[in-house]
């Protein structure tokens, strides 16, 4: 039986603010599982946007920033976040069967169940409670999924929040093969991922991205790369694309409206350009646009993303890793965003 420690290396965050609300630590106590958890040992953990979103309080809708989570509820500090965790299970509740120790293990973010509870709101891994960044964390077994892969613990630990994210963009959109479907923030990690699902859908992809990053994106395997610099209409016609994935919102909003045809669908899920945006209701109603917002991810969602992995029909993209003790560094480079795909963190 593994000997498990009393104590742990973790990255605390003690508020909202800057990096240097991050604090490295290495006398952080374990985890205590309860009767339907697992205690996962992490291996990799990726940084993503809502890392530094709930960091900075970019959710708080108020100047005091006590809504300032995923679930506008105020956080309690020290948290250690974290949501995209690849690890191995070194223990089990009660009610969980014990052949699962020593899977490897990749953590579904959005949670329904914690501390043995199904909750009436969703919460986010690493926001309302306690997440990867760490040696160690826990997560109700349900929300740990058995990963048989090739792949390498930093390579799996890029796929649960942004993957999951666009996985659940496509699902609630409907993409099919044969849907032309332009995806906004092209480069970023939920970017990247929808461009790699949509194309195992069999859809046909348009990409909006930078100059910079046309190159990278067109290995990706999309059929046609738009330019963030230029205006949509003088690029596209107007009515040429069945489904939006939009990251970036701001004021490209009004021209993903105009390119959507009649009956269009419209899934979002960041505000990267902007959370205020015009829009002119005639667009919406004239067309008869859907519009979708994404945040909690489908019940299937994150089981029908491990098929895929397993299946190899999307490839990992991890353009840097960091130790976990250099994660200033780490959102550091993140925010340059001058990569393409995902950060990850080792342990």
């Amino acid at each position: 039986m593994t000997t498990l420690p009393n104590v742990m290396c973790a990255v605390h965050m003690t508020g909202h603010g800057d990096t240097d609300k991050l604090s490295y630590r290495s006398d952080v106590a374990m985890p205590i599982i309860g009767a339907r958890d697992v205690l996962i040992k992490v291996a990799a953990a990726g940084v993503n946007n809502t890392d530094i979103n709930t960091r900075i309080g970019w959710y708080s809708k108020s100047d005091k920033a006590d809504d300032a989570s995923w679930s506008s509820e105020a956080l309690q500090f020290p948290r250690i976040q974290g949501a995209d965790v690849c690890g191995y299970i070194v223990a089990v509740g009660e009610q969980v069967d014990a052949s699962r120790v020593g899977e490897r293990v990749l953590i579904e973010p959005c949670l329904t169940e914690v501390n043995g509870k199904a909750l009436e709101q969703a919460w986010y891994f690493g926001s309302e409670c306690d997440g990867g960044f760490a040696e160690y964390t826990k997560v109700a077994a349900s929300h740990a999924y058995k990963i048989t892969s090739k792949y390498s613990d930093a390579e799996l630990a890029s796929f649960p929040c942004s993957y999951s994210t666009a996985e659940n963009l496509l699902t609630r959109a409907k993409v099919k093969q044969g849907d032309k479907v332009l995806i906004t923030g092209a480069s970023g990690g939920v970017g990247s991922a929808a461009i790699q699902l949509a194309k195992a859908r069999g859809a046909y992809v348009l990409a909006l991205t930078s100059p910079s990053k046309q190159q990278m994106i067109e290995d990706l395997g999309v059929d046609e790369v738009v330019l963030r610099s230029d205006k949509l209409s003088d690029v596209m016609s107007a009515n040429s694309v069945d489904v939006v994935i939009d990251l970036v919102a701001g004021s490209l909003f009004p021209q993903l409206l105009e390119v959507l045809r009649p009956k269009g669908r419209y899934a979002v899920s960041g505000a990267i350009g902007g959370a205020i945006v015009e829009l002119d209701v005639r667009t919406l109603y004239l067309k008869d646009l859907s519009f979708f917002g994404c945040t909690v991810i489908e019940p299937e969602v994150f089981g029908n993303l491990i098929a895929h992995i397993e299946r190899e029909d999307i490839a990992p993209l991890v353009a840097h890793t960091y130790p976990l003790k250099e994660i200033v560094a780490a959102q550091t480079t993140f925010l340059e965003k001058k990569f393409l795909g995902k950060i990850v963190l080792t342990m």
